[in-house]
């Protein structure tokens, strides 16, 4: 074999020399005589900049993160009464057995600053129709402290939620609840700013006494704004009256502008017996189960509805976060229905898992009579989120 160069091989436009030792360099080069690439400044560069961007992803990944991420949490029947006994229990009256299941629901929410959760976790939730992110500031506080008072606001609005759930249900079932109207505080756009003191107790309206908050409620919806009102008031043990007009509350409808801290005397008690759940978003849920549970009829029939929404004592649903998230976990848990409050409608139309029916209640009666409703099969004429919204 000579050094000569032979032909190229068919279909090749290169010429090549017999295989040599490499004289050093590129080896490639050397071998098959090919000119050695040129490489710009501009590519260099380009090419340091990807690898310095792969690094910093693939570091950013592994590092815990500065979000919280949620998800659809857990769902629990409240009138669930198994061998580990009633989630609701009530003592004081007489109850019956239902049917049928009444699912509150959650959103689980995990600590993205922890080393488990990392930065490639946000980005999946951020990306996941079934998640959100969120700073974990927002969520858990920025210290430990604020953190502990999070909490604490919310085991509190947990308690005040199912007492306000078990008024709520005595006057949906026609039995008053006597309540002490304590003002707790006035607000600067009352006309009783300056009138009413907070600790004042509130005893009757134009020679009407207040029995129970529902009364009261009843008092300031029957009048009208600019209406001067006579309240008959105990402050420092002594009774007096003062005069103070409704105002506006914004919407067209009279208010007092008054907080009042009521002290309910309950002829009943009710144990909730689930310590992993916070905040007021249950309410409605628990309204109904103590309903379920003192009434002889079998509302449900067998259905499963699940829902949230918090609840007054005055019976009104309230709005709350993460709806698209509850319900999915409601689907996921096996209901066929779902309560939502008016308010949330706008962010349910949209987002409702295929198999979810979600019906919109505005206050306990539109919720009780849904329940009974489904659980007869007579659902055509229920209100839809749809159609709220519409």
């Amino acid at each position: 074999m000579t050094d000569e160069t032979r032909p190229a091989r068919e279909g090749s436009t290169a010429e090549v020399a017999p295989p040599r030792e490499p004289a050093g360099g590129d080896v490639f080069a050397d071998l098959y005589q090919v000119e050695r690439p040129v490489i710009t400044r501009r590519e260099r560069l380009m090419s340091v900049t990807g690898l310095v961007t792969s690094a910093l992803v693939a570091v950013m990944a592994l590092l815990p993160s500065a979000y919280a991420i949620g998800g659809p949490g857990p769902t629990y029947d409240t009138l669930q009464n198994d061998e580990a006994g009633a989630l609701v229990s009530i003592s004081g009256a007489e109850t019956f057995e239902p049917s049928g299941e009444l699912r509150l629901t959650t959103v689980s929410v995990q600590d993205g600053g922890s080393q488990i959760m990392t930065m490639g976790s946000v980005l999946r939730g951020y990306l996941s129709e079934g998640q959100y992110t969120t700073p974990r500031e927002l969520v858990f506080g920025t210290t430990e402290e604020e953190a502990e008072q999070q909490q604490e606001q919310s085991r509190q609005q947990w308690v005040t939620s199912q007492e306000a759930a078990t008024v709520s249900a005595l006057e949906a079932l026609g039995t008053e609840v006597p309540a002490v109207l304590e003002v707790a505080e006035v607000a600067p756009e009352s006309d009783a700013f300056g009138v009413l003191e907070k600790d004042d107790i509130l005893l009757a309206v134009d020679g009407e006494g207040l029995d129970g908050f529902s009364d009261l409620t009843a008092a300031v919806e029957s009048g009208t704004i600019g209406q001067v009102l006579t309240v008959t008031i105990e402050r420092d043990g002594s009774q007096q009256d003062v005069d103070f007009s409704l105002v506006d509350n914004g919407f067209g409808e009279p208010m007092m502008g008054v907080y009042i801290d009521p002290e309910f005397d309950l002829p009943i008690d009710v144990e909730v017996a689930i310590d992993s759940v916070g905040g007021p978003s249950a309410g409605l849920m628990f309204t109904l189960a103590i309903m379920d549970l003192l009434t002889e009829e079998d509302e449900l029939n067998g259905a499963a509805v699940a829902g949230t929404g918090t609840m007054n004592s005055t019976g009104d649903v309230g709005a709350i976060g993460g709806i698209d998230l509850k319900m999915i976990g409601a689907e996921r848990d096996g209901a066929d229905w779902f309560l939502a409050p008016v308010a949330n409608c706008a962010e349910v139309v949209g987002h409702i898992p295929e198999g979810l029916s979600v019906v919109a209640v505005e206050d306990i009666d539109d919720a009780y009579d849904a329940i009974v409703a489904i659980g007869a099969g007579q659902t055509a004429s229920l209100p839809t989120c749809e159609a709220v919204a519409g």
